[in-house]
Formats: C-alpha cells, structure tokens, sequence
C-alpha cells in the first residue's frame, strides 16, 4: 500500500505543476502581444516622425551649433545689405520753364507728371566689425549699423505725363521731363525721411537679427 501511494504521489506532481507554467507562458505571451500591439498603433497615429525621433535617440547622434563670437559675426556679415522696409507713394509733380519777357502761354514749357516710385532703406551688415558682438555664452549684445537709405527709384510703367502745355513761340524743351523725374525722387525721399523710414528700418532689421540669434541658440539679446 505504501508503494502504490508513493507512485502515486510521484505521478501527480507533474499534474499540478503544468497550470502554473500555462499561466505564465500565457502571461508572457499577452504582455508581448499587447506591446506589439501598442507599437503599431503608436507607431500610425505619430506617424515618420516619431519613428525617426526614436531611430536618433537610439544612434546618439545630438545637434550642435557653434555660437562663438567669430561664428556670429559670419552669420550677420553674409546679410550684407539687408533691405527691411520699401516706402511707396504715388505724387503729383509740376515743372516748368518760363520766360522773364513773354507769358507762358507764348514762351512757357510747363509739366505735369504723376509718379509712383519707392525708398529702400535697411542696414549694411557687410562692414560689421568682430567688437561690435560681445557672446557671454548664451546671451549676445550687438551694435546695430545705422539705417539707411539704399535706392529711390521711380516705376517706369506707373509714371506718366499726365499734361503738357508749351508756349506759342517756342519748341518742347526735351530736358523738362529729365528734370521733373529727378525732382521727383528727391520729393519722395524727402517724404520717406520725413515719414521715419529709418527709424522703421532700424528697429525692422533688429527683428531679424532677433530670429537669426535666437535660432542660433541665444536666450539674451541686447542691442545698441
């Protein structure tokens, strides 16, 4: 009887140990499944990006960006003539050409041209010296170049003589529409002072300089 019951014995403990060993391989099974599960999903909602942020934390390739003093000046120098505002204006101008003796209608030239021209004002960054930056590690104080003006040009296609009238006894004087254009622009620039193109070009061109730091890494930007 002894015999019997240790066989016995011995034959259920195999019995009793399979549920347990079932229950953990199917728990190691259900934990991979659902993380192979949340990987596809996570993987479609985030999309490439998420997939190629993931593939450069595993690499340890990390982004680097020089922002020593030499390095910003380069930066700023390759600007070189930075145009930050163009003043519009369309103007009516007069010339004319008159005689001491005879009335204008005998020996008058006189003009009348409507103009459209623009004032381009920024700063010049191509003469930008090494001691107008100071770099304090991530804060950075520049001396801003004075503004000024790069071009006052008229638009050919919008400008037009809008009348004509010459005197009886003489001919067109074919210098009066050379002289009115000249005129003209120096009106408009005159205009374009009097409005604060530079002042608007000075504070325009530190707006960029601001986005240029700041993508360099810069936290402080101070400006003189």
């Amino acid at each position: 009887m002894t015999r019997d019951s240790d066989v016995n014995s011995q034959a259920s403990r195999p019995g009793r140990a399979s549920p347990v060993f079932a229950l953990v391989t199917g728990l190691i099974v259900g934990v991979v499944g659902v993380g192979l599960v949340g990987w596809v999903m996570l993987s479609r909602n985030s999309g490439p990006a998420l997939l190629s942020h993931m593939w450069s934390t595993v690499t340890g390739r990390t982004l680097s960006i020089d922002i020593s003093q030499p390095t910003v000046v380069d930066r700023i120098q390759r600007l070189q003539r930075l145009e930050t505002v163009v003043y519009t204006m369309d103007k009516l101008v007069t010339g004319a050409k008159e005689n001491p003796v005879f009335p204008d209608f005998l020996a008058g030239d006189r003009l009348l041209m409507m103009v459209h021209g623009e004032v381009v004002a920024g700063i010049d960054f191509s003469n930008l010296k090494p001691g107008d930056v100071r770099v304090d590690g991530h804060q950075v104080h520049l001396h801003l170049p004075t503004s000024q003006v790069f071009s006052t040009r008229l638009d050919s296609a919008k400008t037009r003589v809008y009348s004509r009238q010459t005197g009886l006894l003489v001919p067109t004087d074919p210098n009066l529409e050379t002289q009115v254009r000249q005129e003209a622009e120096r009106q408009l620039q005159e205009a374009a002072l009097a409005d604060g193109i530079l002042r608007t070009a000075q504070q325009n061109a530190a707006s960029t300089i601001t986005s240029l730091l700041q993508g360099l890494g810069f936290e402080g930007i101070e400006f003189d």
